[in-house]
């Protein structure tokens, strides 16, 4: 079977998709990609459920103008509200978001059926996470904590400042101090896997720890060889991505790097306006 080369599209509220697009490139370097930051607009864990649809769509017909096979819904509050949505008004390209793959992995690591989701309030409000982890496991017991201040923190690269680990303190202390804890700790916003250090100081060594990215790009590549849509070996630009950012390109680049474990080059990144495409 031929492959497919066509890319696929990642997007996220700002640039902690690029955590998720870190996991595909690693998982899939035979492809190509196309990655939307919304970051005239984020967070969009603070927004109400018809804003972010609203937003999905218009992301979601940007990237399939450019003429992606597949759609990665990078945010987990997209992916809360909006999945449903997108894969009924876009079939028969398939669209993937962050939190089933992250809720199977999460009642994978469990022992004591006790989860933890840490999340922005946006997704925590939707119950998105309890709901995949139930259906996957009736009886498990789901502890849901808003983080948002995590968001700022990494967005400012704060990794593991004394700011980080006093709000990783107060976030998390109380929620794994008790014998009957959690053992298992969802990171249910991409923001979250670059403070994974502080996070994991407060929590200690016995908790699993589940990177939504790392299970998305899991997931991406079954859909993807499931369909047939994956890209051949030595396909042509393989591994390269194309940027568009709704604000400031060269912020972009700066702090996308974090995320994305190497440098950007703001004039790599095009800067779009997506009210053309409501």
């Amino acid at each position: 079977m031929p492959g497919d080369p066509r890319p696929i599209g990642v997007f996220d509220s700002g640039m902690g998709g690029l955590t998720v697009l870190r996991a595909l490139a690693a998982r899939l370097p035979n492809e190509r990609f196309v990655y939307l930051g919304d970051t005239a607009r984020l967070p969009y864990g603070t927004k109400s459920a018809d804003t972010v649809k609203a937003y999905a769509l218009q992301a979601t017909r940007l990237l399939l103008d450019q003429g992606v096979k597949m759609l990665v819904i990078a945010c987990n509050t997209a992916s809360a509200v909006a999945v449903d949505l997108l894969q009924q008004a876009f079939a028969p390209v398939p669209v993937i978001g962050v939190i089933e793959p992250g809720a199977r992995a999460g009642v994978a690591a469990t022992a004591n059926r006790r989860i933890a989701v840490i999340a922005t309030e946006g997704t925590v409000r939707g119950g998105a996470y309890a709901r995949a982890i139930r259906t996957l496991m009736s009886d498990a017991e789901v502890v849901q904590q808003p983080c948002q201040v995590f968001v700022a923190l990494a967005e400012e690269g704060w990794a593991d400042s004394p700011a980080t680990r006093a709000a990783a303190e107060h976030y998390l202390a109380t929620l794994f101090a008790s014998p009957a804890a959690p053992d298992t700790l969802v990171l249910g916003c991409t923001h979250f896997p670059v403070l994974a250090g502080a996070i994991r100081a407060v929590i200690g060594g016995r908790v699993a720890v589940v990177d939504s990215a790392e299970t998305t790009a899991g997931a991406v590549a079954e859909a993807l060889s499931g369909a047939g849509l994956a890209s051949n070996a030595g396909a042509r630009d393989a591994g390269t991505v194309r940027f568009f950012a709704t604000d400031s390109p060269e912020r972009f680049a700066r702090v996308g790097a974090i995320f994305l474990g190497r440098a950007i080059d703001p004039a790599s990144v095009t800067l779009v306006d997506l009210h053309t495409f409501a």
